[in-house]
């Protein structure tokens, strides 16, 4: 396991912009703030969305499109640098009209209304390619 202590530098909270990409959102926030990496949580509803789920075996993204609104039930992620730009590494829980839930690695989705809750941390955190996973982790 690795791990290191953070120190949090700022909190902030915005809403995500009706039609825009929830994801990008996150991001633009980051830039905003100048957050080189942070945790964040969040909350609304979506117009539509892509999942992807991370085969292990294939080491490759699968994507899982939804053409419908859903509920933002739990989103988290954190924001870290890869290669030089900022990356919000997000997974959501959504729900349909009948309650029933999908969850995943948020790739894109257009935000109906959303809020989210960002803490930044002080020191940056960089993504690298790991060779066991063929995903690229921080740490």
């Amino acid at each position: 396991m690795n791990y290191r202590a953070v120190e949090t530098t700022d909190e902030y909270v915005a809403r995500l912009e009706t039609g825009a990409d929830w994801r990008a959102e996150i991001e633009s926030l980051a830039d905003a703030v100048d957050a080189d990496a942070a945790w964040f949580t969040a909350l609304g509803a979506v117009q539509d969305a892509e999942l992807w789920f991370y085969d292990q075996d294939a080491c490759e993204y699968e994507p899982i499109e939804f053409d419908e609104p859903l509920e933002v039930a739990s989103c988290v992620g954190n924001v870290s640098l890869l290669e030089g730009d900022r990356f919000a590494h997000t997974h959501v829980v959504l729900s349909g009209p009948d309650g029933n839930a999908v969850a995943g690695h948020l790739n894109e989705a257009t935000v109906w209304a959303g809020e989210v809750h960002m803490r930044v941390f002080e020191e940056p955190l960089e993504r690298e390619h790991d060779e066991t996973t063929d995903l690229d982790l921080w740490l």
